[in-house]
């Protein structure tokens, strides 16, 4: 069961004083001396209480709502892939009559001032993070006792449910489909490689390659952006297929973003793709159809992982004794021009 959240009864007990007269300071009314004031005040920071203005929370607790916390940088370099999400927990949460309460966040917790109203507020039955963070929030969340789940992110640190995709085998769907094609030197880029998912996709990348009997030369892996959007993609690129005596013929981006950055990058230097190289992305997001040629990548069920979210959020919120658990949902590729094959979808085996 979640901690107990401080109340408007434990700052008066706190305190010493009503229930009523506590409620007259955070009204801020006048018929108060400053001796009372300042007793109340001290005892609201000692509890870190924060009164909650929705009424059926003050009556039984509940608030009816759950929070849904992304960082400033994932909502604007990866918005397609976090908005899919988003919505998938906003419409599973209707089934269970909650809200869902979006808010973006710096990566890590420096000051108070930068902790969401609705956690001030008490005003979340749990929290969904998704996408990295910095430890600092999940401590920050585990401090005020409440339920949460992680997407598309895993933290060894701290014991805590997570939800994700199939990261490993979509890389082995990808370089077994590039194998099929005939390629046999096949290179990564990939940025954030710290982040568990693109870390994945580069270890499921490796285990293929080595099954295949392909060459995997750590010359053809471009790994050192810390970002993962078309202008690291683009860059990445470079490095790999710039001042190189051989270079692969065929490209896995860590996403699609890079893809799509890769796609430029190779164009610029008049080559073609998929004829001079094949690239294949991660993650299916719709600006991979308005690239040309279209791109070739892994579909992530994302309005799924946000749904499963919910579920397992839901679980928690109601247990007495949450488990931890860690759910991974499937892959497919999906085919298109930018790998030189024939559209189609490819599942896991």
């Amino acid at each position: 069961m979640s901690k107990h959240r401080p109340t408007i009864a434990d700052v008066a007990e706190k305190s010493g004083l009503s229930v009523s007269t506590v409620s007259l300071v955070l009204n801020n009314k006048t018929n108060v001396s400053p001796q009372t004031r300042s007793k109340v005040q001290e005892a609201i920071a000692d509890l870190k209480y924060y009164p909650r203005g929705n009424a059926r929370g003050l009556a039984s607790r509940v608030s009816g709502n759950i929070g849904f916390i992304l960082t400033e940088d994932h909502f604007s370099q990866s918005e397609p892939f976090y908005t899919k999400i988003f919505l998938g927990t906003e419409f599973e949460a209707r089934n269970y009559n909650y809200y869902v309460l979006l808010t973006t966040v710096g990566p890590s917790v420096k000051e108070e001032k930068q902790i969401p109203r609705f956690l001030l507020e008490h005003n979340v039955d749990g929290v969904i993070i998704a996408g990295r963070i910095g430890s600092s929030w999940l401590e920050e969340i585990n401090e005020r006792g409440l339920p949460m789940v992680l997407v598309d992110f895993d933290s060894p640190r701290h014991n805590v449910s997570l939800v994700g995709m199939d990261n490993h085998s979509g890389a082995r769907l990808a370089v077994q489909h590039l194998c099929r094609e005939g390629h046999t030197k096949i290179g990564f880029i990939g940025g954030d490689i710290k982040h568990p998912s693109i870390a994945a996709r580069l270890a499921g990348f490796r285990e293929e390659c080595k099954f295949q009997k392909v060459e995997c030369r750590r010359e053809w892996e471009s790994i050192d952006e810390h970002g993962t959007g078309v202008e690291n993609g683009a860059r990445a690129a470079r490095k790999l297929f710039l001042n190189r005596n051989q270079i692969p013929t065929a490209v896995f981006a860590a996403n699609d973003a890079m893809a799509i950055g890769c796609i430029q990058f190779v164009k610029s230097q008049k080559l073609s793709v998929p004829k001079d190289i094949a690239v294949v992305g991660f993650d299916n997001i719709e600006a991979g159809l308005h690239v040309d040629p279209r791109l070739t990548t892994v579909n992530v069920q994302k309005e799924e992982l946000g749904a499963l979210a919910v579920r397992r959020l839901v679980e928690m919120i109601k247990s007495e004794t949450p488990a931890v658990t860690r759910t991974f949902t499937p892959v497919e590729l999906i085919v298109r021009e930018s790998c030189g094959a024939k559209n189609g979808v490819h599942h896991v085996d």
